[in-house]
C-alpha cells in the first residue's frame, strides 16, 4: 500500500515542542555532527593519529569503479531520511536516532583515539572520469578520522531499518542489502578506509541496534512473545 505524506500543514519553529513536530528537532543531531567533524578535522594534526592498517588492507586492489557505490552512498543517506522524514515518521525517528549514536560513539573515538589511514595511492593506476572523481573526495574528506568507519555504520542503519520495514517488497530489502554490502566494500577499494575501519563499525552499530530496536523489536522476539 502507497505510503501517505505526513501532515507538515502549519509547521512552524515554535511548535517544534508539540508532539506532532517534535521528531525535527533530531536534525538538530547533524549540526552537532557537523561541529564535531569540523573540530575532529581541523583541530586534531595527522601527526597525532594512530595509523590503522591490516594485512587484509594490503590484498584489496584500489579500484575506481567502487566510486559508484561509495558516492551512491550520499544519495542512499538522504534519499531514506528524506522518504522516512516525509512518508514514515516513527521509522525517521528510528533511522536517525540510530544515526546520532553512531555518530556520538564514532566522534568519541576519533577525539579520544585519533585515527587515520596512509592507503590512498601516491599516483593513481588509470587516468578516467572516476579517477578523477576520488581525486575530487580525496581533496575534500581528508585520511583523518576513520575508525571506525561512518560510512558503513550508516549505511548498516539504513539496511537495519529497511529489512524491519513490512511494507517493502522483499526484492527492494534484497537490492538494499546488495547496495550496503556493495558500500562496505567500495570504502575499501577506493582506500578512503581500512579493512579494520569497517569491521569496527559492527559492534558500534550492534549497540545502535539494542539501543533503538532492543526494547520494541528484539525483545520480545527472543522471549518467543511474537507469535
Amino acid at each position: 500500500m502507497k505510503k501517505q505524506p505526513y501532515d507538515y500543514s502549519g509547521f512552524s519553529l515554535r511548535r517544534l515542542n508539540e508532539p506532532r513536530f517534535a521528531h525535527v528537532k533530531l536534525l538538530g543531531g547533524w549540526i552537532a555532527y557537523f561541529c564535531m567533524y569540523f573540530i575532529t578535522e581541523n583541530l586534531i594534526p595527522a601527526s597525532r593519529c594512530h595509523p590503522i592498517h591490516c594485512w587484509l588492507d594490503d590484498m584489496i586492489p584500489f579500484n575506481e569503479l567502487f566510486a559508484i557505490f561509495y558516492v551512491g552512498w550520499y544519495f542512499l543517506c538522504f534519499g531514506s531520511l528524506a522518504y522516512t522524514f516525509f512518508y514514515d515518521v516513527p521509522r525517521f525517528k528510528k533511522l536517525q536516532t540510530f544515526i546520532m549514536i553512531t555518530q556520538a560513539v564514532a566522534m568519541l573515538c576519533y577525539i579520544l583515539w585519533p585515527s587515520r589511514q596512509d592507503l590512498r595511492p601516491a599516483v593513481f593506476p588509470r587516468q578516467n572520469i572516476l579517477t578523477d572523481l576520488v581525486a575530487f573526495i580525496y581533496s575534500f574528506d581528508t585520511n583523518t578520522g576513520v575508525c571506525p568507519s561512518l560510512h558503513a555504520a550508516y549505511s548498516l542503519g539504513i539496511l537495519s531499518v529497511g529489512l524491519k520495514d513490512q511494507d517493502l517488497a522483499p526484492g527492494w530489502k534484497f537490492a538494499l542489502s546488495v547496495f550496503v554490502v556493495m558500500v562496505c566494500l567500495a570504502v575499501c577499494f577506493v582506500k578512503q578506509h581500512s579493512a579494520l575501519d569497517v569491521l569496527a563499525a559492527l559492534p558500534v552499530c550492534v549497540f545502535a541496534e539494542l539501543m533503538v530496536y532492543g526494547k520494541d523489536y528484539w525483545a520480545p522476539r527472543l522471549s518467543g512473545k511474537i507469535a
